[in-house]
């Protein structure tokens, strides 16, 4: 009879997205990932066997459906302002307040597979895409739209590289409060 897991799926997860997060994907090593989960690097290596690409691959498309949920009320919501004040407050809840790195940043430092790269790019122009289609939606004209997208995308990241270096989180925190003002007309 196998033995259970030591740790869930959901909870490794969580364990490997904060050490890509605080690491990217260069800077991380098997090591580290084996710390943060609590798993031997055997065991990392049994459910990777891709080894730490796929684990990051892993993070990255984990990363991807919560994206998927955080962006849902800027898509879904019939109230086009309602919807962007709920995902610019989901956004302020995964990236703690502007506390904590953005993965997609850390993830695309140098040395990093182009595979992921790719994927991180993926997860960005969705981003970008559901922000400007909400714009749009809200009565921005078309040729504005995607300007409106990433000035806001551009604001939450600069502020997210801002609170890491400067340890001041109220760039953030106006960003968060700007995303529906900038993206409606």
């Amino acid at each position: 009879m196998a033995r259970p897991p030591s740790i869930d799926e959901a909870d490794l997860l969580i364990a490997l997205t904060a050490v890509f997060r605080e690491k990217g994907f260069d800077g991380t090593a098997i090591g580290d990932l084996s710390t943060a989960s609590g798993l031997q690097r055997a065991s990392l290596y049994h459910r990777y066997p891709g080894g730490k690409e796929e684990m990051a691959e892993t993070v990255l498309a984990k990363i991807g459906e919560t994206f998927g949920w955080i962006l849902a009320p800027l898509k879904e919501d019939e109230d086009v302002a309602q919807g962007m004040a709920e995902t610019a407050r989901r956004i302020g809840d995964f990236y703690g307040a502007g506390a904590l790195s953005c993965v997609l940043d850390t993830m695309t430092l140098g040395g990093t597979p182009q595979k992921i790269r790719d994927q991180a790019r993926s997860l960005a122009t969705a981003w970008i895409d559901a922000m400007a289609e909400a714009a749009q939606r809200a009565g921005r004209s078309p040729e504005d739209v995607e300007r409106a997208a990433r000035e806001v995308f551009l604001r939450i990241e600069g502020a997210l590289v801002l609170g890491r270096v400067m340890g001041d989180h109220t760039a953030f925190a106006e960003s968060i409060e700007l995303l529906p003002k900038l993206l409606m007309p």
